[in-house]
């Protein structure tokens, strides 16, 4: 025996309801929700249709409520409520941000610039708590939930799905320290082969010395390459927020 599905009911009939209801008025309900009286009216027409049976009774001046319109009134206009408070009170819609933002970003920006950042942000919104990963590793924003990626990117990413803003350009220097300094000389070209070079990788694509260069360390960690050559290690680049306390 086969048997005819119930037909697929649109809850804005039943927002409609609800208002007209409470309201008794079709006008009334209408300027609340912003939708015109016709429209509203035919609402209520196609759920009686729906339900087989009058919700409401109207007159020139009045609206009530029929047994069969109380009853779906009671059932229904809680759930109503709740679905419409349950929008309204989503994060987006508040007036000051709230709820957990999760940020993943690299070991070096994430020790030496969020910090302050994220606590400047944390006293002007108190209502939002942080989930922050710092790890060099790239991550899958979707997939893990993260809502921002902060990454120093020589092109373009190549994943389309991102949304990306430039927040500003990474400058690089060369460092070393004042014994490496003292005893080797300054070099006069990057890849002088007379020094010793550390890069910043995972491969040299990026910072590639010229040919016979001695590259003596190759790191995917600025902060590693920092004390390297805080520790005498060779002559390397680095961007001046991660450089320049010392």
């Amino acid at each position: 025996m086969r048997t005819t599905p119930p037909e697929v009911l649109d809850l804005r009939l039943l927002r409609i309801f609800v208002a007209v209801a409470e309201q008794a008025s079709f006008s009334k309900a209408a300027k609340l929700i912003r939708i015109t009286k016709g429209t509203a009216s035919r609402a209520i027409a196609r759920l009686e249709e729906i339900v087989g049976a009058e919700l409401l009774h109207r007159d020139t001046h009045h609206v009530s409520m029929s047994t069969a319109g109380l009853a779906l009134f009671e059932r229904t206009a809680p759930h109503v409520a709740a679905l419409a408070g349950a929008v309204h009170d989503l994060p987006e819609h508040r007036k000051e941000p709230s709820g957990k933002l999760r940020i993943t970003c690299s070991y070096d920006f994430g020790i030496t610039m969020l910090p302050p950042v994220v606590a400047s942000f944390a006293l002007r919104f108190p209502e939002v708590t942080f989930d922050i990963q710092v790890t060099n590793e790239v991550s899958k924003l979707i997939a893990e939930g993260f809502d921002l990626a902060i990454r120093a990117a020589a092109r373009g990413l190549g994943d389309s799905s991102l949304t990306v803003r430039k927040l500003g350009a990474a400058e690089l220097r060369f460092y070393a320290s004042p014994r490496y300094l003292a005893r080797r000389g300054e070099p006069r070209e990057y890849g002088a082969p007379e020094h010793e070079w550390i890069v910043f990788g995972p491969s040299t694509r990026l910072f590639k010395p010229a040919a016979g260069a001695t590259i003596r360390l190759v790191s995917n960690d600025l902060i590693f390459n920092r004390a390297f050559l805080l520790a005498d290690g060779g002559v390397g680049a680095l961007p001046p927020f991660v450089a320049e306390e010392d």
